[in-house]
């Protein structure tokens, strides 16, 4: 295979693939095994073989291929001159008409700091584990710092451990400010800012304790915390912004199919488990389990090959509801949308998994949406043996304080907080029934709206009960 015929591959092109390449020895064949990641029609990346080597292959096609070609190449090369470790390049080209690539040592057996965080991210806030991988990457990037140069998309996926040394990757995101002197504080705290905005809101208040990995690298300029901060939550809610995009455009992410008679968004990673399953959403829904049925949404419990999902389909009940909905997203789109949100902030909900809105000539008819199913008990069951005693386990009040303060962090309302929208989830409370949720852009509406969502949730129990005293005593009562 040419290089260029790559772009026409789609996001999923047989493997192996031979693809014809050339350095100074001469064209030779690089053996594609594996796709470690793919823009399709653009860039692939994956392992191969190249004359009788292990590579990593990073292979650039299409009209932006000569421009991804250069920054790629220029950002290696400033790592490589500024002493800093990264994967060593072994051979690069560019051709006009076919495309580049860069091929590189492969580390076999490397772990990605993402990977290393992922296996202690459930531990206790910053636990001993969770700081060793942290301080490990706030120490590379402050050597970085300390060269002058900085990483635009800076990530734990671009950073390898291998044989007790840690890498450094994608030389597409380097940038350089004066290369080998330390960088200005300003793009210092704009960099970090792009890092902390990426961990859990949980580790901000030890974010002045992980800066002094940082320092121990890179003590060039003095970090003012609430500059930092400032930065971190400037990033957060471009990164909350971008990510709700995505939900409804095709991506890496989100495999997402619109047009004037459907609109279809599912889990990139789920679309072969869930297409089935829009397809035949009704027959499901006529066998399943029904939690509700008739009006405006019919919900039900649906066993997929063994797997548990729930089902809610949002239906148009005439043709005064159908005129009054139709030019309006479904409130399955909202759903969907406020749910990825939710999983987003790292509030608990059931994962959405896919979106069907039917359509005529762009006007929206019925619609469904798919989620994993939540097996745990609702509030009012699993609070029901406390009601008059009011002794619930300290550590099942603990985790409402806390969803009731990820909610105004984050100033989100639920708009129908009933006991039966609130599930336990392996030591967590999740909400569910996203249809009126709402993220407020002014503390004023959200003030109200957390009240109304207050009041509500303090009607699941009669207001004489002891379990009634002591939730109203530990849910804030105002902003």
């Amino acid at each position: 295979m040419r290089l260029s015929e790559l772009q026409h591959a789609g996001r999923s092109p047989g493997l192996p693939l031979s693809i014809e390449l050339a350095d100074a020895a001469g064209p030779a064949q690089l053996q594609m095994l594996t796709l470690l990641r793919v823009l399709p029609g653009q860039r692939y990346v994956g392992a191969g073989v190249w004359r009788g080597r292990t590579v990593l292959a990073k292979l650039m096609v299409g009209s932006k291929a000569a421009r991804e070609f250069v920054r790629e190449l220029a950002g290696v090369r400033l790592l490589a001159e500024q002493g800093l470790t990264t994967p060593k390049l072994l051979a690069d080209g560019l051709l006009d008409g076919e495309g580049g690539w860069l091929l590189f040592e492969f580390l076999d057996g490397a772990q990605s700091l993402d990977e290393a965080w992922k296996a202690v991210q459930d531990l206790p806030v910053l636990a001993d584990e969770q700081q060793a991988v942290l301080g490990q990457a706030l120490a590379a990037i402050g050597q970085m710092h300390l060269k002058g140069l900085w990483q635009e998309d800076l990530h734990l996926d671009n950073l390898l451990r291998h044989n007790g040394q840690l890498y450094l990757i994608d030389g597409a995101g380097i940038c350089a400010e004066q290369p080998g002197k330390p960088l200005s504080r300003d793009k210092v705290l704009e960099n970090l800012g792009v890092f902390f905005a990426q961990l859990p809101k949980s580790l901000e208040p030890f974010t002045e304790e992980l800066l002094v990995h940082y320092l121990l690298s890179n003590g060039e300029n003095a970090l003012p915390l609430e500059a930092l901060l400032k930065q971190v939550d400037k990033v957060r809610a471009w990164r909350l912004n971008d990510f709700l995009n995505k939900t409804g455009r095709d991506c890496t992410l989100f495999s997402v199919q619109s047009g004037p008679f459907v609109l279809r968004a599912v889990r990139r990673e789920e679309e072969a488990a869930m297409l089935p399953v829009l397809a035949n959403a009704d027959t499901l829904l006529g066998n399943s389990h029904l939690y509700k049925t008739g009006g405006t949404a019919t919900v039900g419990k649906v066993e997929v090959a063994g797997r548990p999902l729930v089902v809610k389909r949002y239906n148009i009940k005439g043709f005064a509801h159908w005129l009054n909905r139709c030019w309006r997203p479904s409130r399955a789109w909202h759903s969907w949308r406020e749910g990825n949100r939710l999983a987003f902030l790292g509030i608990a909900t059931p994962k959405p998994l896919a979106l069907l809105e039917t359509r005529f000539l762009w006007l929206r008819c019925k619609a469904f949406l798919v989620t994993e199913y939540l097996p745990g008990p609702d509030i009012i069951e699993r609070f029901a043996p406390y009601q008059e005693r009011g002794d619930a386990p300290e550590s099942e009040l603990q985790a409402l304080d806390q969803l009731f303060a990820d909610l105004i962090r984050e100033r989100i309302s639920h708009g129908d907080l009933k006991g039966h929208n609130v599930f336990w989830d392996n030591g967590r409370w999740a909400l569910i029934d996203l249809d009126s949720m709402c993220q407020h852009s002014s503390l004023s509406s959200f003030a109200k709206a957390y009240a109304r969502d207050r009041a509500r949730f303090m009607r699941n129990w009669p207001v004489g009960s002891a379990l009634y005293q002591v939730i109203d005593q530990r849910l804030p009562k105002g902003m």
